[in-house]
């Protein structure tokens, strides 16, 4: 795979030198070559990597690009793994490495290989650092790398000189002040102990036009690289180790990645890692770039923000429970927009194509999203949503998950009821977070009996008149099964207190009635539910029991609150 050519106009440190920089066993490139050895995988398998950076938490986004790799992987016959790239250590962000682990598995994008499984390893970059280091030796050797001792206070200097003259800032041409140092400088500035970094010595000359072809975008045209970017990070620190350029040419090609897939905020490096493909002897990666999520922000649109927008990190949706199933099937339909129009089996089956992406950010919409996760929850089935929900109240609600615990047949029951055939489903959730809200009137624990009939929300019905309806109403109460059946019970209890049918009649001759049918059905709806309006009556009673529905109804006759009439 390597095949170094001559170095650049005569090399200006000796390899006896260059030697004595590096550890005495370092590995040579032909080593890394066999110990990493060629995938034997199917023609046309795709292998892609997911490389998140623990210098900050997953961002939507993130789970957008992995999504997309799992998934031509493994619809390619090849492989999907990740690969943590930690290489800057002093940015790491504590937690973050844990916040990943669950995120992989909460939206089931975990990686395929691991270093007890794999010849592919380490997958953390921090744990690669010889490998980084054969190569960048190699560089040297050929010239193709030089030492820099340039101080960030140095660096920093120059890009602001740089800025004031409307220059392109970057370490190039005249600024490269460490680019052509004899060997006997480098020497002098080593036995000063003075730290160094190695840097990429960018083809000399003026700068080319470099073409290559993105899989989602077709043929791109940019100005070659000119700048001579930091290899290996500075020899003061330990581990030593690489930049995001040089790791991504060095890694991609020993793992032997057949797809770079990432955010399109890396078109601009392509001609520099091309350079690194050439200047390594490495065949070039094809490479895919993804236009990031979007949002609307008034009349513009702009890139999902973790410091502005929720949705952004992947945390909000596991704290407030929305279905993984649920997000992975927008995220696909945002890829190819004709998932958007697919069942959730199909969609969580299929394979999403490259050619389908678009080249302009997707517009994320919340809204959207929640209306679609309604619908994932309300098509679960009852055993499947019941452990969800006791899954994620598990992690995020002890409470709930406590409450649930001592009431699954109840539990149970609440999602049987609304998935029997005939019956509207409501689709009241659109994450786990909301169930509290929804249907915590059914739970004893969190659900405080009405047990005052002057209560303002029987209005206009008088307390006297609550009183006697919610006796008259559990005395004669039968649990009936069916709907027409049950609601009868209403009706009947209707009429005999002297209240109209029907909302019209009573709309028509009020003085002849004592209400209208409608504020019967709200006393009984407000004992039920502590609510003027929840779902329709026949269900709430079919999920709460019949000892629980004369519980709570008998609520309003217990002589304390006969009395305070």
């Amino acid at each position: 795979m390597l095949a170094f050519g001559a170095a650049f106009m005569g090399s200006m440190l000796t390899a006896e030198f260059i030697n004595t920089l590096f550890d005495a066993e370092l590995p040579e490139p032909s080593h890394w070559e066999s110990y990493f050895p060629p995938r034997n995988l199917p023609p046309g398998a795709i292998v892609t990597r997911f490389g998140p950076s623990p210098t900050g938490f997953l961002h939507t986004g993130g789970v957008y690009v992995a999504t997309l790799g799992k998934n031509l992987a493994h619809h390619s016959g090849g492989s999907y793994f990740i690969r943590i790239e930690d290489t800057d250590q002093a940015r790491e962000v504590p937690g973050s490495r844990e916040q990943f682990a669950r995120a992989f598995k909460y939206f089931d994008i975990e990686s395929d290989e691991n270093d007890s499984n794999s010849k592919w390893g380490p997958y953390e970059q921090s744990k690669r650092e010889l490998i980084y280091h054969t190569y960048a030796r190699a560089l040297l050797r050929t010239d193709r790398a030089y030492l820099c001792f340039c101080t960030r206070e140095e660096l920093a200097q120059m890009t602001e000189e740089q800025l004031v003259a409307k220059l392109q800032t970057g370490y190039y041409g005249s600024w490269a002040r460490c680019r052509h140092l004899s060997q006997a400088e480098v020497m002098s500035r080593l036995q000063a102990g003075k730290p160094y970094t190695i840097r990429f010595r960018s083809p000399d000359g003026p700068p080319k036009r470099v073409e290559y072809v993105d899989l989602i975008r077709g043929r791109i045209e940019h100005q070659d690289n000119v700048n001579d970017i930091v290899l290996l990070k500075s020899s003061d620190q330990s581990p030593r180790l690489p930049t995001y350029h040089f790791a991504h040419a060095v890694d991609d090609t020993l793992m032997r990645v057949t797809l770079v897939l990432r955010g399109e905020e890396w078109i601009s490096s392509v001609p520099l890692h091309l350079q690194l493909f050439n200047v390594l002897g490495f065949e070039p990666i094809p490479y895919a770039h993804i236009a990031p999520l979007m949002k609307f922000d008034g009349a513009s649109r702009r890139k999902l923000s973790k410091r502005k927008d929720n949705e952004a990190d992947v945390a909000f949706y596991m704290e407030s429970g929305y279905p993984a199933g649920a997000v992975l099937h927008y995220l696909r339909g945002l890829a190819n927009s004709r998932f958007a129009e697919m069942t959730f089996e199909e969609s969580a089956s299929s394979a999403l194509s490259l050619s389908e992406c678009g080249v302009a950010g997707p517009i994320f919409d919340l809204v959207k999203l929640e209306s679609i996760s309604r619908e994932f929850i309300a098509q679960l089935p009852t055993e499947e949503a019941l452990e969800s929900l006791l899954t994620w109240a598990r992690e995020n609600d002890p409470e709930l998950s406590a409450i649930l615990s001592r009431n699954l047949p109840l539990a149970r029951r609440i999602f049987a009821n609304e998935r029997q055939p005939g019956v509207m489903q409501r689709k009241d959730l659109a994450k786990w977070g909301e169930f509290r809200a929804a249907y915590g009137l059914y739970f004893q624990d969190p659900f405080p009996a009405v047990s005052d009939p002057s209560d303002p929300r029987f209005a206009p019905v008088e307390p006297d008149m609550v009183v006697s309806l919610a006796k008259g109403f559990a005395d004669s109460y039968r649990h009936e099964e069916d709907k027409e059946a049950w609601f009868e019970q209403i009706r009947s209890l209707a009429a005999a207190h002297g209240f109209a049918p029907t909302a019209g009649q009573y709309k028509k001759n009020p003085e002849s009635f004592a209400g209208s049918i409608s504020h019967v059905s709200n006393v009984i709806r407000i004992a039920l539910t502590g609510l003027k309006q929840s779902p329709e009556l026949f269900l709430v009673a079919q999920n709460l029991g019949e000892d629980e529905v004369l519980r709570r109804v008998r609520a309003l006759t217990r002589s304390d609150a006969s009395r305070s009439v």
